[in-house]
């Protein structure tokens, strides 16, 4: 309602849950561990932690729901209206990849470094998305840019978890330049998670012992 202001359908509702979710948490990740250890210094100021951890939102994590948002809006901004047909999104698909890769640039959606073959986000996503009548024109471009991607370089790389949630957003209306934002309030949720979890078990000071032992080693 903030964002779109506009009241959301059920379920519109579902399909922001359901991409919150996915975007929460990823176990000890770079953002988790920067949160983790700022707790350690100041356990006082929780939202110290908490941005610390939010900081980290870049191109590797968390960034490529916003930057997948972004592309999927301009290639079809560039070319689709209204409802387009697997043909025509091929086709746009093929434009796009085909300029990331004559720029050196990696194609924004695709790829994970510890899902190789499928990131099980990513078929969730688009089923609720199919069950709730909103597999929008975005998410049907994800698709497509990954089959012409494959076809392009002969390498499988799967349409990511963040990449899909990016796709969701714009499908649901969100403007693209908003998809981080929504991000970091799914991880918002997951660092405070890490952070309780902190104060009852720490991993914050045996880390910072660790990395200092293993530096007197070396």
């Amino acid at each position: 309602m903030l964002v779109t202001r506009r009241e959301p359908t059920p379920q519109q509702s579902r399909l922001l849950d359901a991409v919150l979710v996915s975007l929460a948490d990823h176990g000890l990740t770079p953002s988790a561990l920067a949160a983790r250890l700022t707790y350690t210094g100041a356990p006082e100021a929780i939202q110290g932690a908490v941005a610390a951890g939010l900081l980290g939102a870049g191109s590797v994590f968390l960034g490529p729901a916003g930057d997948t948002a972004q592309f999927l809006h301009d290639a079809l901004g560039e070319h689709a209206t209204g409802a387009p047909d697997d043909a025509t999104l091929t086709a746009i698909a093929a434009e796009a990849v085909d300029r990331c890769r004559q720029a050196g640039a990696r194609v924004p959606g695709l790829g994970h470094p510890v899902h190789k073959d499928v990131d099980p986000r990513t078929p969730r996503l688009y089923a609720i998305a199919a069950e709730e009548g909103l597999l929008g024109p975005h998410l049907r471009l994800l698709e497509m840019v990954a089959a012409v991607s494959e076809e392009r370089t002969g390498k499988h790389l799967p349409v990511n978890g963040a990449g899909a949630g990016g796709a969701a957003l714009v499908d649901l209306g969100l403007p693209p330049s908003s998809a981080r934002g929504v991000v970091l309030i799914a991880r918002t949720a997951g660092l405070v998670a890490h952070l309780v979890e902190e104060a009852e078990q720490p991993v914050g000071m045996p880390l910072w012992l660790e990395v200092e032992r293993r530096s007197g080693e070396g």
